[in-house]
């Protein structure tokens, strides 16, 4: 009898340190410093995302702690849309910066969806598609435009998996469109 209590008293404490482990994990921060503050400081302004008429569907979708990001493009604020074909209407640099406009708006919905950018565990994956014509080959080094703003916010948690792809169209002639997997604290 006194070997069942015995058990049962061990059993019970074990359930209460991985609660307070679990517990003690979440609130320990992620950055040494605060995200929030580091995209103000770029000059970045986060707005909510407004989806264009007729699409069913969300801007992200949440399963445990992974965030899936639907594909965005590079529309402003303001409705300002980045159009054109890279290598053709646009330059690489043009493609690299609606590449980074891309990830200004999934910071958006990323802080959105959250409630604060510091519970970004890490950018996980991203797919990064290009409007080329066939002759372009150099799709990473537009979609680096999303990719070195998401390191220059997160540092090494902004770095990730990566696909850059080139498509003889996308929706509205936009320059590029991503898609990202985040991992968010709990």
């Amino acid at each position: 009898m006194i070997m069942k209590q015995l058990l049962f008293l061990t059993f019970l404490c074990l359930l209460s340190c991985d609660s307070q482990t679990k517990a003690s994990k979440s609130t320990i921060p992620l950055y040494d410093y605060d995200v929030e503050k580091k995209v103000a400081a770029l000059g970045i302004v986060l707005k909510p995302i407004e989806l264009p008429p007729g699409l069913n569907i969300e801007t992200a979708t949440r399963t445990g702690n992974l965030l899936y990001l639907s594909g965005n493009g590079p529309i402003a604020a303001n409705g300002d849309r980045i159009i054109g074909k890279v290598g053709v209407d646009l330059t690489i640099d043009q493609g690299y910066n609606a590449a980074r406009l891309t990830a200004i708006n999934h910071l958006s919905i990323l802080k959105e969806e959250i409630g604060d950018l510091n519970k970004v565990v890490r950018i996980v994956k991203v797919l990064g598609m290009v409007n080329t014509d066939a002759a372009f080959t150099t799709h990473p080094q537009v979609i680096n435009g999303y990719s070195d703003l998401m390191v220059e916010i997160f540092g090494e948690r902004g770095k990730h998996s990566r696909s850059a792809v080139g498509m003889t169209s996308l929706p509205w002639n936009l320059a590029c469109e991503v898609e990202a997997i985040v991992e968010i604290q709990e």
